[in-house]
């Protein structure tokens, strides 16, 4: 893998009955594979990784590997707070046909997870696995998060390529692409600032709102690029509150229902997360209409 950019979504998990519904999953990935989007991500935040056992999780790389187009990435969420269980997981991931895997930020021991406990963790992790390694910090489900100075000790890394960045803090995202070199891929994980990272230098975005608005992401993406940003922005604009809706307001319950009001599949969060209720159901649509998403 020389290069990972572009938009990809964190591929939500459908459900029937508390169980991975695998043929809801093809009808979605094959919607997603008309598109442009780059690659998928199968189980991080969006996809209920931490509800997932590990069968299950290589059914779904498997599967999803089966499913998609040939030329869109495979990004599998392997991350632990276990070394030992990480590369065991990945290098499981990488026989069944994963790319690479985005490995999350250590986080049950918060008050230790510093500089030299981070360096650490992802260097053993990057040593001992056989695809590259993608780090992932999302503070707002881990309470922690990588300085911009770890990052750029472990890009020297030959084995760790990039990060994806889930904070909204943009002078924080700024700070890694210039302290890490050009080869290191510095991924939006969160589009409420794809365009303002994408001015930045990054070199894509893995977001939620790709589940539901794929062509959106990627016009915002090639706008960006190409120098169009009068278009980018108002898009940008555009689709702040269904962003919002989908990851801040309503998580996973709302991306799952707003799959379901956009014509995929999307189904109820796996117990113990509660679906939206019939009012916040009501107000999706809403955001979903106004975005132009929906009639």
């Amino acid at each position: 893998m020389n290069m990972i950019k572009g938009i990809m979504p964190p591929v939500a998990t459908p459900f029937i009955n508390g169980e991975i519904a695998f043929e809801k999953l093809k009808g979605n990935i094959s919607r997603w594979n008309d598109t442009d989007l780059s690659g998928y991500v199968v189980f991080g935040s969006n996809g209920e990784s931490a509800y997932l056992t590990r069968d299950e999780k290589l059914k779904l790389i498997e599967f999803v590997k089966i499913n998609k187009t040939e030329s869109k990435y495979l990004i599998a969420g392997t991350g632990s707070d276990s070394i030992k269980e990480t590369v065991s997981l990945t290098n499981d991931a990488a026989k069944l046909g994963a790319d690479a895997a985005l490995v999350l930020t250590p986080s049950f021991y918060k008050s230790q997870m510093k500089h030299e406990s981070f360096i650490k963790y992802f260097t053993e992790v990057a040593d001992n696995i056989s695809i590259p390694l993608l780090i992932y910090n999302v503070p707002k489900f881990t309470g922690v998060s990588i300085e911009p100075e770890t990052v750029a000790k472990l890009a020297e890394h030959p084995n760790i390529i990039g990060i994806k960045n889930s904070e909204e803090n943009t002078a924080r995202l700024a700070e890694i692409i210039h302290l890490t070199p050009d080869d290191f891929f510095t991924i939006v994980g969160t589009a409420s600032v794809l365009y303002a990272g994408l001015c930045l230098g990054a070199s894509g975005g893995i977001l939620a709102l790709a589940n539901i608005a794929p062509d959106e992401c990627i016009r915002i993406y090639r706008s960006a690029l190409e120098g169009r940003h009068q278009q980018a922005k108002v898009l940008q604009l555009r689709m702040l509150a269904v962003n919002k809706a989908v990851t801040a307001s309503y998580g996973v319950a709302g991306l799952k229902a707003a799959l379901d009001l956009t014509g995929y599949y999307g189904g109820e969060p796996r117990s113990p997360l509660p679906p939206l209720t019939a009012a916040q159901k009501e107000n999706l649509t809403s955001i979903l209409r106004n975005a132009e998403l929906i009639q």
